[in-house]
Parts: C-alpha cells; sequence; structure tokens
C-alpha cells in the first residue's frame, strides 16, 4: 500500500517566545515491513535542521529558533509503502508461557519488561492480567487475549486523557484514546513478563485525520508482532510506524522548549492518503 501522509502542528503564542528548542520523532522508519520513500519537513520561522537516531533506533529531527517569534509551524509530508510481513496467524502458537524466563535474559527485551513513565506493573495490574489469559499456554494467544481485552474493558473518548496520562488513571476511568488503550495493553503484558513496546505512527483509514499507538510484544524466534488494542487488531499494511520506545515518554510527535509566555494553543492536523 501506498501512502502520502502530511503533519502538521501549528504553536501560536500570546506574546513572543524566544530560544526555542525543538525534537521531532515524524520520518517513519524503514524496515522489512515498510519503506519511507521519501520525507520532507519543513519549519516557520526559518531554522536548520540536523537529524540522528536515537537510543531505539528512531529518527530525530532536532532545530533551534532563537529570534522572538509568536507563532511556530511544523509540518511534514511522507510518502511510504507498506506490506503485511508483520502479520502473523491469530492461532498461531510459536511459544509456550514456559519460556517467558528466556525473555527476561534477553538484552533486547530488557526495557520493555519495566516500570516506565507511563506504564506501572502493581500487583493489581498482575492480577487483571492473570484474568484475562486464564487458561493460556502460548505467549502469542496470552497476548492476544490481553488485546481483546483492553478492547473489551475500555470506551475510546476522545479528548478524554492528554498526552501525560498514566495509565492507571485511563484504567480507573475505564475510558481513554489510542495511546491509553496502548498503554494499559503494555503493563499488562509487562507484568506477565512478556515484552511489550510502544509504537506512534498512523493507521490509514477513511477521513483518518490524526495520529496512532500501538504496542508491540516479543515471541522467541520470531520476534516483535504488533498489536492494536484500539481496534483489537493486528498491525497490517494500513499502519504505518514511525517511532518505538517503553511509552509515549520516549517517542512524541514534537517536544522541546523555550523561553517567554506559557500562554500558547497548538493546532495539530493530520491527513492520510492512499494514493495506489
Amino acid at each position: 500500500m501506498k501512502l502520502f501522509i502530511t503533519h502538521r502542528t501549528h504553536y501560536r503564542y500570546a506574546s513572543p517566545v524566544k530560544e526555542s528548542f525543538n525534537e521531532l520523532r515524524l520520518q517513519p522508519v524503514s524496515n522489512e515491513h515498510q519503506t519511507c520513500e521519501s520525507f520532507e519537513l519543513r519549519v516557520e520561522p526559518a531554522a536548520t535542521i540536523r537529524r540522528y537516531l536515537d537510543f531505539y533506533r528512531n529518527w530525530v529531527h532536532h532545530f533551534e529558533v532563537n529570534p522572538p517569534h509568536t507563532e511556530l509551524l511544523i509540518e511534514s509530508q511522507t510518502r511510504v509503502t507498506t506490506n503485511s510481513a508483520n502479520w502473523l496467524d491469530p492461532a498461531a502458537r510459536p511459544a509456550s508461557m514456559k519460556r517467558i524466563p528466556e525473555l527476561a535474559r534477553m538484552e533486547r527485551c530488557f526495557d520493555y519488561l519495566q516500570a516506565s513513565s507511563y506504564v506501572e506493573l502493581e500487583p493489581a495490574i498482575w492480577r487483571l492480567a492473570l484474568d484475562a489469559t486464564a487458561g493460556e499456554t502460548d505467549i502469542w494467544q496470552a497476548a492476544q487475549a490481553l488485546n481483546r481485552f483492553v478492547h473489551a474493558h475500555m470506551d475510546y473518548l476522545p479528548r478524554s486523557t492528554d498526552a501525560k496520562t498514566h495509565m492507571r488513571d485511563a484504567l480507573a476511568a475505564r475510558a481513554g484514546v489510542c495511546q491509553d488503550f496502548a498503554h494499559i495493553l503494555i503493563g499488562l503484558c509487562r507484568s506477565l513478563q512478556i515484552p511489550a513496546l510502544y509504537v506512534s505512527g498512523y493507521f490509514c483509514t477513511p477521513g483518518a485525520q490524526a495520529s496512532h499507538a500501538w504496542a508491540e510484544v516479543f515471541l522467541p524466534e520470531i520476534g516483535w508482532r504488533a498489536l492494536d488494542p484500539t481496534h483489537a487488531r493486528q498491525a497490517d499494511e494500513r499502519y504505518v510506524k514511525i517511532a518505538v520506545g517503553r511509552d509515549y515518554a520516549d517517542v512524541p510527535p514534537t517536544s522541546g522548549n523555550y523561553k517567554g509566555t506559557t500562554r500558547r494553543t497548538m493546532l495539530v492536523d493530520v491527513n492520510v492518503q492512499r494514493i495506489d
């Protein structure tokens, strides 16, 4: 599937600000599941943009705007080709739950078994995960059971939470957005010692106008496989991965700081179009 994605973030400040330092995680990765054919980024006021790969191998663009300004516009345009190589038979039973102790000894899984900024591993979370996976003896089947549980347990309510909402608060309210669904699934998986990471990206549906978030779980001999608790499904060719981390704190699309007023507005506009 070929997709064209425009992501525009527009900040307006109540009075001039200066010395604005910004980091962006907007460029999709290229891997066996997708190819980023082109990526264009522009900012206003104009600035020199540099990029690097962070600890989790995500592309990060950074720039500074030092002179006083009352607006900041960040716009990316991306062309990406995806495939369904990440899909795994839902009925597959590739790894017994008895192999979970092996995963804790793998360096690539260590970070994704710990509590993090928005994910906790309290006994109540573990108990919930045990109940949701009762009778499951396979890691993949257990992860899918947790994915279905989150989808059924939570109500999707736009604007009911924000970027700094902790999974415990969304779980207590039984409502949230895709970010919260992903955090809760990750917490449930990690409580059972199933490695789980956070994915930021896009989901191509008719009229898609927002970023999306989901999770990936690690399976021995297979690797990372994506599950989307918001839609109770696996990720397929309609999903575009931008960045991964322990939770949202590692992968915000835009972040930074500046000197000046705290009174500001932020307008985000995302458009995902299929072009093949």
